[in-house]
């Protein structure tokens, strides 16, 4: 994080802002007086806020797994990543272009263009010996991650995300219906698997990116 520069000329960097982890980050790093400028890579425009400062938010339309054209256009101190996909909706060769290429393909991007942050969403029981294809997938996207160069990486692990989606997905709405009556019951160390809210989890990452911090550091919700 470059500490040094005042915190109003901040620029933020983002990909998944479509997503309901990524609709509420824009919100909040668009009324977030850290930051003068929202770079945010899109397939489609989204509605812009009438109170947000003209000019704050800039859209790019981008191909994820083709950055490097970008070059300097993506240039930012923060890198904010909220890709995601599952295998019901993708496959497995979709989920590991999304969960895994795609979002390194961003971080290095935003690496080459001189960010010196990078924080992800990735998901909990994340390992790189899972049974779940999917844990394993978000297992070689951290570690792959990691290894380039950032001063600066934040993980977020949240289970499961409570929230309005634009997509269907039946599945999660009747987990989302389930959990929380669950949700008690999950104490001690299986606390980390309760649902947590799409909403908190913009917040963390808000919250963690203006702290200073250097290394890799792995956050968990215990709430």
């Amino acid at each position: 994080m470059n500490t040094a520069e005042p915190a109003a000329q901040r620029t933020a960097l983002v990909a998944g802002g479509s997503g309901m982890v990524g609709g509420y980050l824009l919100e909040a790093l668009l009324a977030s007086p850290a930051y003068a400028r929202v770079i945010s890579l899109t397939r489609r425009p989204r509605p812009q806020p009438q109170t947000q400062p003209p000019g704050k938010l800039v859209e790019i339309a981008a191909n994820l797994l083709d950055l490097a054209p970008l070059g300097e256009r993506l240039a930012a101190d923060d890198v904010f990543c909220c890709l995601g996909t599952t295998t019901a909706k993708a496959g497995r060769e979709g989920l590991e272009q999304v969960d895994h290429d795609m979002v390194v393909e961003f971080a290095r991007a935003g690496r080459a263009a001189g960010a010196r942050q990078f924080v992800v969403v990735s998901a909990i029981g994340t390992s790189a010996t899972a049974p779940s294809f999917y844990a394993r997938v978000k297992a070689r996207m951290e570690q792959d991650v990691a290894a380039l160069g950032y001063p600066a990486v934040h993980i977020l692990r949240p289970s499961l995300l409570m929230g309005p989606r634009g997509e269907s997905r039946p599945a999660e709405r009747f987990a989302q219906v389930v959990a929380p009556l669950l949700a008690p019951l999950m104490i001690g160390p299986l606390r980390p698997y309760r649902p947590v809210d799409a909403a908190q989890v913009a917040q963390a990452m808000l919250r963690l990116a203006l702290a200073p911090a250097q290394g890799m550091h792995i956050h968990y919700f215990r709430e």
